[in-house]
């Protein structure tokens, strides 16, 4: 049952992840800047509530499935997969106060650039989630 919940934890994970990056966030960007932050923020606090857990239920049972079967496999995909926790705590949740802030003007380079930044930080747990999600089912083979 671990191995289950850690191969679809990470894959719902993953999909949404690259979703996100490549079809989500790129719709966003091509409408103004001010339209874009303004859709960003919910869907943001949406997604937040459906990937965290994801993220935490799927490391932890991978995690959970190594001490138990030691397979490097589920020991890597599952500290891949935790690692987007403090990622996104680091170094992307600063990128999402500034998004969130009622004094961004929505119109200015500076939201641009931000949004722009987001979207690449992004990518980096949607390929975090990817490689986890490939490890834990090319382990359970």
């Amino acid at each position: 049952m671990l191995k289950i919940i850690a191969i679809v934890a990470a894959g719902i994970f993953a999909g949404a992840a690259v979703y996100i990056n490549l079809v989500e966030h790129p719709a966003r960007l091509s409408c103004s800047i001010e339209l874009a932050v303004t859709e960003w923020r919910p869907s943001y606090k949406r997604a937040t509530l459906m990937q965290a857990p994801l993220a935490l239920a799927g490391s932890l049972s991978a995690l959970t499935w190594w001490w138990l079967d030691r397979g490097p496999a589920w020991l890597i995909g599952g500290l891949l997969l935790l690692a987007v926790v403090p990622f996104t705590l680091v170094l992307i949740l600063p990128t999402n106060r500034r998004l969130e802030n009622d004094d961004l003007d929505l119109r200015s380079v500076e939201a641009a650039r931000l949004l722009r930044r987001w979207g690449r930080l992004h990518a980096v747990r949607s390929i975090l989630s990817v490689v986890a999600f490939v490890a834990f089912v090319l382990a359970d083979k």
